[in-house]
Formats: C-alpha cells, sequence, structure tokens
C-alpha cells in the first residue's frame, strides 16, 4: 500500500468493523445481564470496558501528537487480576455503551488530524521506538479489540462465533487493502479462535498462523507465548513455525 488517502480509509474501516462488532456484543449484554463473569472468564461489559481503556489511551497518544507532547507511558494490564476485573465489572452498562461508542468516534477524528509524516515515520517520535503510528492505531482499534471478543465467545460456549468473527475480519482487512501487516493480526486472531475450539480445527489454526507471519512476522514472537494456541503445543507443524 503506497497510497496515504487510502491507508487512511482502510484504519477508519477497521476502526469502524471493531466498533460495530463491540455494538452488537453490549447489545446482547444489555439484553441479558446475567451472563456471568470471573477473572479468568470475564463477561461482556467489562471486556469492553478493557477495550474502551485500550483505545482511549491511543487517543490520548494522539492528542499528545497534535500538541506537541510527550504522552504518558501506560503500563500494563493483569487480564487474570481479580482487582482489575472488579474495575471494570462495576461499572454501568449504559457508561460503558456510551464511553465505547465515544471513544471508537474519538480515535477515527484523532486519525485524520494526524499529519502523512506522524502516521508513518516512527523515528519522528522517540516514545513509539521505531513502531509506526499508523500500525500503532490498528493494534489498538482493531487487532485487540477483536481478540477480546474472540476469546469472550470462545469462553462463553460460542467457538463457532469466535471463528466466525475472525474470519469476517480477515475479509474486511483483505477488502479495505489493509497493510499486510495489519491482515496478518485479523489471521492471528483467527488462529486463536481455531485453536480454541475441537480439536479437529488444529490444521486450520496452523495454516492460519502461517498465513498470518507471513504477512506480519512479528506475530511469531507472541505465538510463542500466546495461551490461547496451548492446544497447538504438541503439532509438529506449529513448533516448526513458530522456530524459524
Amino acid at each position: 500500500m503506497t497510497d496515504i488517502a487510502e491507508l487512511r480509509n482502510a484504519i477508519t474501516g477497521l476502526l469502524a468493523y471493531a466498533g460495530a462488532e463491540e455494538e452488537m456484543l453490549l447489545a446482547t449484554a444489555r439484553r441479558s445481564p446475567v451472563v456471568s463473569g470471573r477473572p479468568d472468564c470475564w463477561a461482556a461489559i467489562p471486556v469492553i470496558a478493557h477495550n474502551t481503556e485500550f483505545k482511549r489511551q491511543q487517543v490520548r497518544r494522539l492528542t499528545a501528537i497534535r500538541a506537541g507532547d510527550t504522552p504518558p507511558e501506560f503500563t500494563e494490564i493483569d487480564h487474570r487480576s481479580a482487582e482489575v476485573y472488579r474495575g471494570y465489572s462495576g461499572r454501568p452498562a449504559d457508561q460503558v455503551a456510551r464511553d465505547s461508542r465515544e471513544v471508537t468516534a474519538a480515535l477515527i477524528d484523532g486519525l485524520g488530524e494526524i499529519s502523512d509524516e506522524d502516521l508513518l515515520d516512527p523515528a519522528r517520535h522517540p516514545w513509539l521506538r521505531g513502531r509506526q503510528l499508523g500500525l500503532q492505531i490498528i493494534v489498538r482499534g482493531f487487532w485487540h479489540p477483536l481478540g477480546h471478543l474472540g476469546e469472550f465467545y470462545a469462553a462463553h460456549a460460542q467457538p463457532d462465533r469466535a471463528v466466525t468473527l475472525s474470519e469476517h475480519a480477515t475479509a474486511a482487512a483483505a477488502y479495505l487493502n489493509a497493510p499486510p501487516a495489519a491482515q496478518g493480526m485479523a489471521w492471528y486472531n483467527l488462529a486463536c479462535a481455531q485453536a480454541q475450539t475441537q480439536a479437529s480445527q488444529a490444521d486450520g489454526a496452523v495454516g492460519s498462523l502461517e498465513q498470518a507471519i507471513r504477512l506480519n512476522p512479528d506475530l511469531r514472537a507472541n505465538a510463542r507465548r500466546d495461551a490461547d494456541l496451548d492446544r497447538l503445543r504438541g503439532n509438529t507443524e506449529f513448533s516448526a513455525l513458530i522456530a524459524e
């Protein structure tokens, strides 16, 4: 992809796609609020609240760029922490829904206000540590939220929906002509969803992961440590793929 306008359109489309999937989960959760959760198996509202916080951090980064400032460092979140889970699960569903919509819109608006140079050149901001800002936006606004949605469906007895969600995401990324690294992220989520279903999906998961790494070689490091892929650890093709 060389056309910056096409890149911006692709990022916008990916952000909007993830936001739409979150809206559908929110609608279901608000109609059926009795679906329970716990720190090792999150309910829907905490999942969306967490996704929103992650996106908001990226909005703060875009705001800092426009102001010529350095954004704060954001600490990693322990997804297994009972305290973290309580903090998200205690938020009212209506507020979580409003915040989710607002932060997706703010991320899309912030994208439109960033210069082409800021979007493409990591060297402009040392705090990016060599990462391209455009891909960082995709990580926080597309890859990360859809990964958590897939985990939610897989953990709540809807593994087929987790796979379908990820399949649609790969199709959307291809349709939008997203950068290869971003398309690789979508394939990686698909591999994770497939790996968490029946053992019969193992070959499909390895194939999806192979495609993900072909498009985005940096994902190999993720695959080596990702618990979502644990069912593949005894697969010889998987072992060879992550060892390369």
